[in-house]
């Protein structure tokens, strides 16, 4: 007996030719959806292309980097004053736009050396428990406050962090405050398929990024133009470099340790390492015999000594075969030679040296000139018309400036 045919066909031949029918719609359909995917990536690489070509044709600017010991808080009489010398030292090195800061350890590795555990810019790193807690500062100090507790848990380093002078660097940008960089953290949010990460860049909406990151990464973003309406903002992912690059505007400094003073050099993070090292002793040549703009350079690198000098550094250095210190360095120099003090402590010496070599000094390739009252808005008040504040509407007002109030009790 035949099986009786489907509803709403005549025969088997009708309800088989529509199954055909269907299947060849849905491999129509298969097929525009693969060629539609291949188009996008097609675009993608394209657009990658483009990024590439032009990122190669962007120029980085020269760098200043400033190699400190590690051992200059164990020197420190209490907890309150070794946070207070870390405060200094990352003081001096934003007033002076300084690039990078290599804690370097220039005791040795002696059996009853107390070691800790940090992360920097070549991952987790095993060093002297001065080293570690002077980078934990520094680190602390140069991150925007609105990303603070999203990387920096309580912790007995920081316990008188709440004392230090702000850095009140440019990229600690406040609530209110436009600018088309800024820095933040990759949320740990759900997010379309497709689609970029959410960013925390210290906004009332959070950013919605090009890439899909990691949660827990600090990333610099492009604020791109948006409509007012959009529930969250666009942003791109940019090179932690960018900002300086494209605007001449001081991003912060990254902090690296180095377990020994050749590793200062050996793990340089530029391809062709520092071009420039200069050595800082009282035993140096006098900076006032170098001419004005004679020391160029790209990359540079200045070494400050710990109590001990450089000497000591190289003493307990087994890496090192070089029993005069002068031999490592470009330009050893003595940045202070009329000094009126038996000694010059190490966060002095990096103030006067720096400032010393102002003059002395010329990038290769140099940044831009940046105007902070032009590019970075100083008021404390919110223009209610600007786009990165634009869900700040009547009934918010209040609760706004309330949450500009709480971000600014950080400086």
């Amino acid at each position: 007996m035949a099986s009786a045919v489907p509803d709403g066909f005549k025969s088997w031949k009708d309800y088989s030719l529509h199954k055909k029918s269907v299947k060849r719609q849905w491999n129509e359909e298969k097929i525009i959806k693969k060629m539609k995917r291949a188009e996008t990536e097609a675009e993608k690489a394209t657009e990658a292309a483009k990024e590439a070509e032009n990122f190669s044709k962007v120029r980085s600017v020269s760098t200043i980097s400033i190699a400190v010991p590690g051992s200059i808080l164990e020197n420190a009489q209490s907890p309150e004053l070794r946070a207070y010398l870390a405060g200094q030292i990352a003081r001096a090195a934003c007033i002076f736009s300084v690039d990078e800061v290599v804690i370097y350890d220039d005791v040795g590795d002696k059996m009853d050396a107390k070691k800790s555990q940090i992360d920097d810019i070549e991952g987790t790193k095993v060093a002297r428990r001065s080293s570690v807690q002077l980078a934990r500062i520094l680190q602390y100090l140069e991150c925007p406050q609105y990303l603070r507790k999203f990387f920096f848990p309580i912790h007995p380093d920081l316990k008188y962090a709440g004392i230090l002078n702000p850095l009140d660097a440019p990229h600690h940008l406040r609530l209110q405050n436009e600018f088309h960089f800024r820095e933040g953290v990759v949320l740990n949010k759900n997010v379309k398929p497709g689609k970029g990460s959410h960013v925390n860049v210290g906004l009332l909406k959070d950013v919605s990024i090009d890439k899909l990151l990691a949660p827990g990464l600090r990333v610099t973003v492009r604020m791109l133009p948006d409509a007012e309406t959009k529930k969250r903002f666009s942003g791109k992912v940019e090179s932690l470099h960018i900002p300086r690059t494209e605007t001449g505007v001081y991003w912060g400094y990254v902090v690296r340790i180095a377990n020994t003073l050749s590793e200062v050099f050996s793990k340089s993070p530029y391809k062709n390492g520092y071009d420039v090292t200069i050595g800082t002793s009282d035993r140096g040549t006098d900076i006032n015999n170098i001419e004005d703009k004679q020391i160029k350079y790209d990359h540079a690198l200045i070494f400050f000594g710990g109590l001990q000098g450089v000497e000591a550094a190289l003493e307990n250095d087994e890496n090192l075969a070089v029993d005069d210190p002068s031999l490592l360095f470009d330009h050893y120099i003595n940045s202070m030679p009329t000094q009126g003090s038996r000694t010059i402590r190490t966060e002095e010496a990096i103030l006067v040296t720096l400032s010393a070599l102002q003059n002395k000094m010329e990038q290769i390739h140099k940044a831009k000139n940046f105007e902070l009252s032009d590019q970075i808005a100083q008021s404390c008040s919110i223009p209610m018309n600007a786009k990165f504040n634009a869900s700040v509407h009547s009934k918010a007002t209040d609760e706004s400036m309330q949450v500009g109030e709480d971000m600014n009790r950080f400086d």
